[in-house]
């Protein structure tokens, strides 16, 4: 009866006007802004680019800052492999969660990649691994991961590197240090100075490095640098975590592409790998990667595992189902794969092949400058060198579009449009 009467009251009151003295004032007042505080967030730098370029009319417009791979036409591609895995999944598609570690089978397959086919890891049962929202997701489950079981420690970056290594470590509250890693006036690896950054980090400190293909610069240490690397990490007791987004993109081989892993994993390193389906199978909106962390013995990677699932638990509790059937059918069937192995050497020869012609066209020009980094450098990006005031101009004169750090994308080049890119690099550099 006494809530009827409240209830009778407040609809007197709304209707009447009068506001109930528990609503009025800063009561409404904080109920109007809740959202007021809030302003736009910045644009992605290559987002940005993309936007830029889709607005421009001009019809000789080129976008070298996409970071998806294009064909010699400039168009998106579905692997062949992955077409017939989709034919094979249609009509026996089990929308069901997977479990929250993800697809058994494709992490299975996964693994094999990463620590090669006849690993005693594996064998042994001492990686904890979880199928992951492609790279991006595995970096952001071990940065919580991290966060929770060493929460006093850092995160070592390399500069520069994917900003959105930066973003993710940040959003876990993991503070980050930076490393020394590209040199710009040889446009390679400043080596001397990344070896001394690893040795006067304190000991037992977590660095983020790239597997293959570094993301912005192409440059990738050699593999007696990697050794050296791996020396000087197990001397001071560093945790290396890979991020490995090109697996085989690379250089066409993934076995090759794994080799800084393989070397650590030799040297008896205990690591952490994120790995992606997004290049290496053209996967991008399927979101299907997977973290693992290698372990000390099999109950440790147990007790791993399990923290890892919870904290995906509240993240996105199961990750998605089509893309690990996609990768464990293409994986699993000998036939399938290599078509796929195949089709990712295509891919990569593209790439290699763009960057001999934009160095050979660039030379044929009478360039006084060096272009050897162009063929030097591995993998979708070609860390150029340009000034942000020349690829200002690259963009208001040529309408090129690409990031302001001068990182080209090597698969929007294509031989259609690899002329007219040499001649405007060659127009703003020739004066430099």
């Amino acid at each position: 009866m006494r809530a009827q009467t409240q209830r009778k009251m407040v609809f007197r009151a709304v209707m009447s006007g009068r506001v109930p003295r528990w609503s009025s004032d800063s009561g409404a007042r904080s109920m109007s802004s809740w959202w007021r505080s809030v302003k736009p967030a910045p644009k992605d730098p290559i987002l940005g680019v993309t936007e830029a370029f889709l607005s421009d009319s001009n019809p000789n417009k080129v976008n070298v800052g996409v970071g998806a791979y294009r064909d010699d036409n400039g168009k998106p591609v579905v692997l062949e492999c992955v077409r017939e895995a989709e034919r094979r999944i249609a009509g026996n598609l089990n929308m069901g969660y997977l479990p929250m570690g993800g697809g058994v089978k494709m992490g299975e397959e996964t693994l094999k990649l990463a620590y090669g086919e006849k690993s005693e890891f594996i064998r042994d049962k001492r990686i904890a691994a979880v199928q992951s929202l492609s790279g991006t997701g595995a970096c952001r489950l071990f940065a919580d991961f991290q966060k929770r079981f060493h929460p006093d420690s850092q995160i070592h970056i390399p500069v520069p590197t994917w900003a959105n290594h930066h973003n993710i470590w940040r959003d876990a509250q993991v503070p980050h240090r930076t490393f020394h890693y590209y040199h710009p006036e040889s446009r390679g690896l400043d080596f001397v100075a990344l070896m001394d950054d690893i040795k006067n980090a304190p000991n037992g400190s977590f660095f983020l490095l790239h597997a293959c293909a570094h993301n912005p610069t192409g440059v990738d240490p050699s593999e007696e640098q990697w050794r050296e690397i791996s020396h000087q990490f197990k001397a001071k007791g560093h945790f290396p975590f890979f991020d490995m987004a090109y697996q085989g993109f690379a250089s066409g081989d993934p076995e090759r592409d794994a080799k800084s892993i393989r070397i650590f994993l030799e040297d008896g390193h205990l690591i952490g790998i994120a790995q992606s389906y997004a290049k290496n199978m053209g996967l991008y909106g399927q979101r299907v990667g997977c973290l693992s962390v290698l372990c000390e013995d099999e109950k440790q990677a147990v007790a791993v595992k399990s923290q890892l699932q919870l904290l995906a638990r509240p993240m996105y509790s199961n990750p998605p189902v089509h893309g690990a059937l996609i990768v464990s059918t293409i994986l699993s069937d000998p036939a399938l794969k290599k078509l796929w192995l195949k089709e990712v050497k295509v891919m990569a020869d593209r790439i290699i092949g763009m960057r001999t012609a934009l160095r050979e066209n660039l030379e044929k020009m009478g360039s006084p400058l060096s272009w050897e980094h162009i063929t030097n450098q591995i993998g979708m990006f070609c860390y150029s060198g340009l000034a942000p005031e020349q690829v200002d101009r690259l963009t208001s004169e040529f309408h090129i579009y690409l990031t302001r750090n001068g990182r080209i994308s090597m698969a929007g080049v294509t031989t259609g449009n690899v002329g007219y890119l040499a001649n405007a690099i060659h127009e703003v550099t020739k004066s430099a």
